[in-house]
């Protein structure tokens, strides 16, 4: 069941994105200050280090901040032809008659989309964890979208 507050008359002018703003704010800060953090014990770290020792350290500093890069990654882009949902590594193109409905349940961590061939899947871009009323309001913009754009039987 998806949670519909009443604000929502109909879809968001297209093309529309939709991203967890909170969310990736705090990964890439966290990503920089990770390069930033590992950089500096490289640079002041104890004169007896050799240079393998200072690159191994300021590296790590750089693949944590991938993987906090890659975790900031998911967004959901809507147009008038269909929706593209980019997760942590996967991207999926879907055409709006493709999707037959949107939920946000209590208790899910994202959306997931109900397809036309029996399928579900996740759209980590629309998540609660960074506020319940934001991401009921862009579950039901979605919804919106599929309703105005979408021809799959429900």
């Amino acid at each position: 069941m998806t949670a519909r507050p009443s604000r929502v008359t109909g879809p968001p002018t297209l093309p529309h994105t939709w991203r967890p703003v909170l969310t990736r704010v705090v990964l890439l800060g966290l990503a920089v200050l990770s390069v930033a953090f590992f950089a500096t014990i490289a640079i002041l770290s104890a004169p007896d280090w050799q240079r393998h020792d200072r690159i191994g350290i300021g590296s790590s500093g750089v693949v944590f901040a991938i993987v906090l890069v890659v975790l900031a990654r998911p967004k959901a882009k809507a147009d008038r032809t269909g929706l593209t949902v980019v997760n942590f590594v996967r991207t999926r193109r879907l055409e709006w008659p493709q999707i037959v409905s949107v939920n946000l349940r209590q208790g899910d961590p994202w959306v997931l989309l109900d397809l036309a061939d029996g399928d579900t899947l996740a759209v980590v871009a629309i998540q609660p964890g960074a506020g319940r009323r934001q991401a009921a309001r862009m579950a039901n913009e979605l919804q919106a979208c599929v309703d105005a754009y979408g021809t799959a039987q429900r």
